[in-house]
């Protein structure tokens, strides 16, 4: 099994930054790819974005493209999401999940999932 644990969201105004922690832990070595995923209020679960643990190869939703920012550390079984120019549309529980296809967008591909950590942007 693999257990994620997300940290770091908060409040902020329109226009300022957050960065989001994921810390990964148990079977990992089973894991290939980490992906971030949002979901507000009355909406659909969003793909935020997408890395494989190895490479250099990312992939973000349109709604986040230029603003957001998805890294690793390795070493440390952490993966991080940069938010920037933070929008109020951005409010959401953000969650990171774990699975095995690389650059994904899909939920179903990922069958490991923390309980997430809020984002609110105010105006």
């Amino acid at each position: 099994q693999v257990q994620l644990v997300e940290s770091g969201g908060g409040l902020v105004q329109a226009g300022g930054s957050l960065r989001l922690s994921c810390a990964a832990s148990g079977r990992t070595s089973s894991t290939y790819a980490m992906g971030w995923f949002r979901q507000a209020p009355g909406k659909e679960r969003e793909f935020v974005a997408a890395m494989a643990w190895s490479g250099g190869s990312t992939y973000y939703g349109d709604s986040v493209k230029g603003r957001f920012t998805i890294s690793r550390d390795n070493a440390k079984n952490m993966v991080y999401l940069q938010m920037n120019s933070l929008k109020p549309e951005d409010t959401a529980v953000y969650c990171c999940a774990a699975g095995t296809i690389a650059l994904s967008a899909r939920p179903r591909d990922y069958p490991y999932w923390g309980q997430g950590t809020q984002v609110t942007v105010s105006s």
